[in-house]
């Protein structure tokens, strides 16, 4: 799988989870998982509705999210990363 990382996905990465070494490790441990199994049901990965029917999302942490979109059937883009509010709310 290969993963592409929007420049939104690294400016909020950075804003928003860099500085928190807990939650920096937490993502990477997502990371990994989504990579080797993005079936995971601990990633409580799903597709989203509404205006941002194009794109899926799982969990970090019981309030962290990753938006991504499925570019085709190994590469993947992030596009957002943060709290539920932060990454709906837009």
């Amino acid at each position: 799988m290969v993963i592409k990382f929007k420049a939104s996905f690294k400016k909020n990465f950075d804003k928003r989870i860099k500085s928190n070494r807990s939650l920096c490790n937490k993502y990477k441990q997502r990371l990994l998982l989504f990579m080797s199994n993005s079936n995971s049901p601990i990633l409580k990965d799903h597709g989203l509705i509404g205006k941002m029917k194009d794109f899926r999302s799982f969990s970090i942490t019981g309030d962290i999210r990753v938006i991504y979109q499925q570019e085709s059937e190994d590469i993947v883009n992030f596009i957002d990363i943060g709290s539920h509010n932060q990454v709906y709310n837009q």
